[in-house]
């Protein structure tokens, strides 16, 4: 089950998925139908998010009338039924409602003739929907904390095989269930450390079984009982399982013996159709036989008066534990076999078999077969004796430890006696621990050159080659003839091959000389996929080139100019002048030192102000402007295409340019990632209520006059 929000929570989260999944922005302009389909839109997207989540509650807790009887008087003494399914009524009644009010302001909205009017029959809707949320604040607040106990309760199955464990606080039953199952309970020598139904599981006969420790219940009446001990008393109404009613003998539990007794009897009626069995426990501590009579004589009549089995155990010692466990679920599978076998299905089922008995096809009559041993076993009196059996020897395809007839041979090798019988391997299969405990050992029917071979272990390395490489004794000359034929195969399609390929017009070094102008281009290509594979940042033009350190000249560098362009057959000394001009010529800043020094002039030709009679700011306010002038310019002189005229275009004028691009705008129908009905926006607009009433100067508004 999902978390239950709480009732503001509840409210936050439905307003909040309208105003996410719902269009929100609307304008008067709009057709009324448009208009009033976006508020009915608001309103239906909130009644179905509120009936979902609504359904989704009712639909996760259990219905106590389709539930086991045992769940639902749990839920009844634990949540008090009249409580829980009044909650849930009441959010039933919400739902409803809901549907109701959104049915009701939908059937409004369509006669709506204004924005104004259908917004505030929105807000109307949502707003009585709210309302209806905020008065289930208690039923909401109440499922939650029914719902975080709930997950808290043990996976109990009421139809399985069950050992229930009771009787009074402290008598030990957690210790029993800890010794017996996987579980693990908080165990502590004072009552009532067990407050709630505990599940564990151990496994006897192949079948899992469930075992549940209750909480102690104390000799007080019904009515009395508190919600702990009503848990216990549900548990033993409703299951069908075995009862292991536990006594303390020692009375360390704080209760007397007949204490004990008395519960034993005012429960009695809830043992009715289960088996029982009175676990006498502590007896570490007083043992049975030393015991008073009385009390002796007061837990017999326990087991007497009631038909079932006493048993003492001690889960210190775990003395008879396992016993108890054993006797227990022996009684169950008993009581359920029986009860499968007076049920009206058996009968059905033996309705439909059939026992064929066989007729005798001829009059001879055919008498049972009997061995010679076997017969005569019987007339000597032997048979079903220890000794009618033929004694055979203990060695089979194996030798044992056991092995008494055995006869050594002149090469050392252990032989079968030929007086005795031999064993099967079946025989030593049972001897020597049964089926997957022993195997035979084959290796004695091997068939070697040398019997003392027979039992040796076969390496896998031997000479540091794998001796499963010369297992073939004719491997190498299977290597040849594979050699052979794929060598044959090979000469085939050379000679196959040869005379058909293309003739080039090229002579041998032009061909060389395509050969190494492909090995560079694929050389190239690799480079710039390594570098294109590199995370390094693309270096400035202002940076590349210029000289690292001494053994990295750059390719800025004179010598390194005049050398390439030799090659060339170029005189590069005018170039290198001309490069150590500009270098000069330029500061560190990227700037030319003669704009630095001319820019008084510029401002002065260009403003025509001398800046001699200007302050700072002015001068400055001024190149700013230059500067700006100066970049529009440079972009203008980038550009890759420059407005043209209304002429250049096939318009007669700029009106017509001007009509042009707005018929163009108009009729661009595709989406160009402007905002849509689904983006909210607020503009800042004077409606017509923030423009009228008083103003200053006037007393009233204008309007009419």
């Amino acid at each position: 089950m999902g978390a239950i929000p709480s009732a503001n929570d509840f409210i936050d989260i439905v307003l909040t998925r309208t105003q996410r999944k719902t269009p929100t922005v609307i304008h008067p302009g709009y057709k009324i139908t448009r208009i009033r389909s976006f508020y009915i839109r608001k309103i239906k997207f909130t009644q179905q998010t509120i009936n979902e989540r609504l359904s989704a509650i009712l639909t996760d807790f259990p219905r106590l009338d389709d539930v086991h009887p045992f769940y639902a008087d749990l839920c009844n003494t634990l949540y008090d039924r009249d409580h829980y399914k009044l909650a849930l009524g009441q959010l039933n009644t919400a739902r409803s409602l809901v549907d109701a009010i959104a049915r009701d302001l939908i059937r409004m909205v369509k006669y709506a003739d204004s924005l104004y009017r259908c917004k505030c029959l929105k807000r109307a809707a949502l707003g009585r929907m709210c309302t209806v949320l905020k008065r289930q604040k208690a039923s909401l607040a109440y499922l939650e904390e029914v719902r975080k106990h709930m997950s808290r309760l043990p996976a109990l199955d009421p139809n399985t095989r069950t050992l229930l464990l009771t009787g009074l606080p402290n008598v030990g039953k957690s210790s029993f269930m800890n010794k017996i199952t996987r579980a693990n309970v908080d165990v502590q020598p004072y009552a009532f450390t067990t407050k709630s139904l505990f599940v564990g599981h151990c496994d006897y006969r192949y079948l899992r079984w469930q075992v549940i420790d209750t909480p102690g219940i104390l000799d007080h009446p019904l009515e009395e009982r508190n919600t702990i001990e009503m848990q216990a008393i549900t548990a033993l109404a409703h299951l069908t399982c075995t009862v292991l009613y536990f006594a303390d003998i020692s009375e360390q539990c704080g209760y007397t013996i007949e204490q004990q007794c008395n519960l034993f009897h005012s429960i009695k009626p809830l043992f009715a159709n289960k088996q029982l069995i009175i676990v006498v426990n502590k007896v570490d501590i007083v043992s049975w036989d030393s015991l008073d009579p009385e009390k002796k004589l007061m837990l017999n009549s326990l087991a007497e008066s009631s038909n079932c089995t006493l048993m003492t155990m001690s889960n210190t010692s775990e003395k008879g534990v396992s016993e108890v466990k054993a006797a227990a679920c022996d009684k169950l599978l008993a009581a359920r076999v029986d009860s499968r076998i007076s049920n009206k299905k058996v009968e059905s089922l033996m309705n439909r078999i059939q026992v064929f008995y066989p007729k005798p096809r001829d009059n001879v009559r055919r008498e049972a077969f009997i061995p010679d041993s076997v017969q005569k076993a019987i007339e000597d009196g032997t048979f079903f004796k220890e000794d009618h059996k033929p004694k055979r020897s203990t060695t089979g395809y194996a030798q044992t430890i056991h092995d008494d007839v055995v006869v050594i041979n002149e090469d050392n090798v252990p032989m079968m006696d030929a007086t005795a019988n031999k064993k099967t391997a079946r025989d030593l299969m049972w001897e020597n621990g049964g089926p997957g405990v022993w195997a035979p050992d084959y290796r004695e029917q091997y068939d070697l050159k040398n019997s003392e071979w027979k039992f040796d272990e076969v390496p896998q390395i031997v000479d540091g080659k794998n001796i499963a490489d010369y297992y073939d004794p004719d491997i190498e000359a299977k290597l040849a003839a594979l050699e052979k034929e794929e060598q044959q195969l090979m000469d085939e399609f050379e000679a196959g091959a040869f005379g058909q390929e293309e003739e080039s017009d090229l002579d041998s070094e032009e061909e060389a000389a395509v050969e190494a102008i492909r090995d560079h281009i694929k050389i190239a290509r690799i480079k710039s996929q390594t570098n294109r594979s590199q995370n390094k940042p693309v270096m400035s033009r202002e940076v590349r080139g210029r000289s690292k350190d001494k053994h990295d000249l750059g390719t800025r560098n004179a010598s390194v100019i005049s050398k390439a362009m030799d090659k060339f057959g170029i005189d590069a000394s005018k170039l290198i002048e001309r490069g150590r001009k500009r270098e000069r010529s330029v500061d560190s800043n990227g700037r030319r030192r003669r704009e630095t020094a001319a820019d008084d002039e510029m401002i002065q030709d260009d403003f025509g102000i001398e800046t001699e009679n200007i302050s700072k700011g002015q001068a400055k306010k001024l190149k700013k402007e230059r500067d700006g002038s100066r970049k529009r310019e440079a972009s203008l002189a980038r550009s890759h295409s420059r407005p043209r005229s209304p002429s250049q275009l096939g318009l007669k004028n700029e009106d017509a340019a001007t009509a042009a691009k707005k018929k163009e705008k108009l009729g661009r129908t595709s989406w160009q990632g402007m905002a849509g009905e689904g983006d909210h926006r607020k503009n800042v607009s004077l409606v017509k209520w923030m423009n009228t009433g008083k103003r200053r100067g006037q007393k009233t508004s204008t309007i009419g006059r």
